[in-house]
């Protein structure tokens, strides 16, 4: 089966090559990133069908159900062969789309433990703090993740929602290897974290990469240049995303087979310097 992925290229996650797009795993649980989804065999189908297409960058968290996406994800594709999975620990539920920082060391380390259990591995191979939570001290968030990756339980850590300044006082405590913020054409509010990760091989995770708003109106620039592509917003929303930086590994999430097919597609897709430029100018 042909990859459907390879055209967007790779990259190194301290040494373990992935495809640059890659599969964010919170919409195949219930409304509100809470409880079942809908239909379990289909939530299973997702997981296997990207795994087919060439994907092996897959992105969770515990918090996603919780728990759920990640069960689904073992009981879908374990053993994980060359399948990179990432996790991530720091928020708390306590219903449909709430939730709440929690960065105590041993809160971390306590969900770091549950997570290998449901993973059904020994290394969690990308261990992301999920926030900062501002009660605690940074550096025992950090320093927790340091241990467990001393200890082997943790084989890269990463970040998620943070500035440069955060990644910098972190990377006085523990080697990270990836940065997780909202970026997509219509947010560009990390583009500084986005240039520091370039020129310090750290991968940047745009959570949320699909814009939507405004800039998905008929007739508007992003509707111009996937008509003269021939391809969905979507697609073309994804293609700026691995065009627009090299250390860039968009995660687009799906509940849906169909849709999951779509956006691998979108690593096939070229767009033109002056499409690429007509696109950065979006932002407001």
């Amino acid at each position: 089966m042909a990859n459907a992925v390879a055209a967007g290229g790779t990259f190194s996650i301290e040494g373990r090559e992935v495809y640059r797009l890659g599969f964010g795993a919170m919409r195949i649980v219930g409304p509100g990133v809470w409880g079942p989804p809908a239909d379990h065999d289909t939530a299973i189908a997702v997981l296997r069908r990207s795994v087919e297409l060439g994907v092996n960058f897959i992105d969770t968290a515990n918090s996603y159900g919780p728990h759920i996406s990640e069960e689904l994800i073992a009981e879908a594709l374990a053993p994980y062969g060359d399948v990179l999975i990432a996790t991530k620990a720091g928020l708390v539920r306590t219903g449909p789309d709430a939730w709440f920082p929690v960065g105590r060391p041993e809160y971390l380390r306590s969900e770091c433990e549950m997570s290998l259990r449901r993973l059904g591995v020994e290394t969690i191979d990308l261990f992301q703090l999920h926030r900062v939570d501002p009660q605690v001290p940074a550096e025992e968030q950090f320093g927790v993740l340091a241990e467990l990756k001393a200890e082997g339980k943790v084989r890269s850590v990463g970040l998620s929602e943070v500035d440069v300044a955060t990644i910098e006082q972190a990377r006085g405590i523990v080697e990270i290897a990836t940065v997780q913020n909202l970026y997509n054409l219509g947010h560009r509010d990390s583009e500084a974290v986005l240039e520091y990760c370039e020129a310090n091989h750290i991968g940047f995770i745009p959570w949320f990469p699909i814009a939507g708003g405004e800039l998905v109106k008929p007739g508007g620039a992003l509707d111009t240049i996937a008509n003269e592509c021939d391809a969905s917003l979507a697609q073309v929303a994804l293609a700026w995303l691995l065009q627009r930086s090299p250390v860039m590994l968009p995660i687009p999430g799906t509940g849906s087979v169909a849709h999951l097919e779509e956006n691998c597609a979108a690593a096939s897709l070229h767009l033109s310097d002056d499409q690429m430029a007509t696109l950065g100018g979006l932002a407001s």
